[in-house]
């Protein structure tokens, strides 16, 4: 029998380590929080003031949408001063890894958004967004309209994006590449890059391999190639679903095996 005790205490201690993590991210300046509930009440106040209230700079804005604990929005930000980085994440204890270390390091053209990605489009005015980067997203393998690379989301996308904004696409999935790579086709999405082992590239660029999420360690440990892609999203056209068939990723997480007994998926 567990020791209910001892059980206790630990989740105790891993509660109390959250929310001690959660006061921190509330207290960080480099930290936004905006719940669906506000935006829907009150609006938001940084929207289309991103550039001259929160970076007080002109600089282009990059987006990282479920940016965890954020090594990519910080590698990035170091990388490319003359840009503006922002993480978006719900989850503010993986955030507050990023955003700690950002406001340590003093670092001006980083910043945090905790809310549901969902809400983003709302958060930010036309064209107030020049890149976007989605790292080892969850290929929502069953329902397309859920998955980040999808045209519900491309349609979103275009509502902040400037006209043929850049988006970046990082993912261990076979899955999810395979169908982004079939969306942007289908749909005449320029597709500038696209490899499916980026490891083995042997002119790959220095921002693609030496920045490496949490995550990303782990599949590399397990032998699994990354996927990257890059394509441009212009405003006009009509988006559609790409009608593919495409074999189901043989895992579902690290440490997870896969539940369904489907072989493929759309």
């Amino acid at each position: 029998m567990p020791n209910n005790t001892y059980l206790c205490a630990k989740f105790e201690c891993m509660g109390k380590g959250k929310l001690a993590k959660f006061a921190d991210v509330a207290a960080n300046p480099l930290v936004v929080e905006c719940p669906f509930w506000q935006l829907q009440q009150e609006g938001f106040a940084l929207r289309g003031k991103w550039k001259t209230d929160f970076f007080r700079n002109d600089n282009p804005i990059v987006l990282e949408l479920g940016c965890g604990r954020g090594e990519y929005t910080v590698g990035l930000a170091k990388r490319f001063p003359d840009m503006n980085f922002i993480g978006v994440d719900i989850k503010g204890a993986r955030l507050w890894h990023g955003a700690k270390q950002a406001l340590e390091e003093g670092m001006k053209n980083v910043g945090f958004l905790r809310t549901n990605i969902e809400c983003t489009s709302g958060l930010f005015a036309e064209n107030e967004v020049n890149e976007l980067w989605l790292t080892f997203s969850d290929p929502q393998m069953k329902k397309p309209s859920k998955r980040l690379t999808s045209t519900f989301f491309m349609e979103r996308y275009r509502r902040f994006l400037v006209d043929g904004g850049i988006i970046h696409v990082k993912t261990d999935s076979n899955f999810l590449a395979t169908y982004t790579k079939c969306m942007a086709e289908k749909n005449g999405l320029p597709l500038q890059e696209c490899t499916f082992d980026l490891y083995n590239e042997p002119n790959a660029d220095p921002s693609l391999t030496e920045i490496r999420t949490y995550y990303e360690g782990m599949w590399l440990e397990r032998g699994i190639p990354i996927k990257y892609l890059r394509f441009s999203l212009p405003h006009a056209g009509t988006l559609a679903e790409p009608d593919i068939e495409i074999p189901v990723d043989g895992y579902r997480s690290y440490g997870h095996e896969v539940v369904s007994t489907k072989t493929t998926s759309k």
